[in-house]
């Protein structure tokens, strides 16, 4: 099942957000659990931002990524040099992997922007063995991202469609306070919690903070390069204004939040 969140390229990726799921990856590592000699299964995996983490973090037997993005898996194939990583394309809905095989699966910044979210997680469930371990973590975007919340409040101010993309982007799948872990029980799994967490996103200047958007990646990026040349000279320069807040430009930090679950197979599943 494709993904909601629109790619033109990995390098624009990074510059939106692999460079933020790189420092998410090890808080995902520490709330979920690992132990050496594991199979891990890498759940919409992007450039391999948990995938290479899950490498460092411990002795795996086997570390299994996969995104339906051909750019994504090219660029993660691209960069692994590790005989224990596997990076191939495949549905997030219908893995192609045995029921029960992996010890872990874990999905980072994905299910959110998967439509049926709720599949993804059961097939999550499904590969993974009684006694182990399912783990995600989606973007608080309503409550914990005012940096892109900043972008997208601005923007509504100026458009109708970018409020109702906005009212979109803010409640995507598994977002809301407890949706998540209620998803996570539903599926059968016992010693659920729920938990968030945070890392700081560091602008260097406002080309930093706005060229991956400019650009057209992300979902609003997609929404900012189908304006015609007034209507994105006017919001080049609302978003300019937000961001500079009456300062010079330079260095901004924003907080950013993410949810994030964890469960453990029945071992009568």
């Amino acid at each position: 099942m494709p993904s909601s969140f629109n790619v033109n390229s990995a390098d624009g990726y990074e510059k939106l957000m692999g460079r933020w799921s790189k420092k998410l990856a090890p808080l995902l590592i520490d709330f979920a659990g690992l132990a050496d000699g594991e199979r891990v299964l890498d759940v919409g995996c992007g450039t391999g931002s948990l995938t290479f983490a899950l490498a460092k973090a411990a002795d795996l037997e086997e570390i299994v990524a996969v995104d339906y993005s051909p750019v994504f898996v090219e660029e993660a194939k691209r960069r692994n040099t590790n005989s224990r990583i596997t990076v191939q394309q495949a549905d997030a809905c219908a893995l192609p992997f045995p029921d029960r095989y992996f010890d872990r699966a874990m999905a980072l910044l994905v299910l959110h922007f998967v439509p049926e979210a709720d599949r993804a997680l059961a097939e999550m469930c499904r590969v993974v063995r009684p006694g182990g371990v399912v783990a995600a973590t989606v973007w608080d975007h309503f409550g914990g991202m005012p940096g892109m919340r900043l972008m997208w409040d601005t923007l509504a101010m100026l458009d109708e469609t970018a409020q109702l993309l906005r009212r979109q982007y803010c409640f995507q799948p598994m977002m809301r306070p407890g949706e998540m872990k209620h998803s996570f029980i539903a599926h059968g799994l016992a010693d659920v919690e729920e938990t968030s967490l945070l890392i700081r996103m560091e602008y260097q200047s406002f080309e930093d903070y706005w060229d991956p958007i400019a650009a057209g990646e992300g979902p609003l990026g997609k929404y900012v390069a189908a304006l015609d040349g007034a209507r994105r000279t006017l919001v080049d320069a609302a978003v300019r204004a937000a961001y500079e807040a009456g300062e010079s430009d330079g260095p901004r930090s924003f907080s950013a939040v993410a949810w994030a679950c964890r469960g453990i197979l029945p071992a009568t599943a």
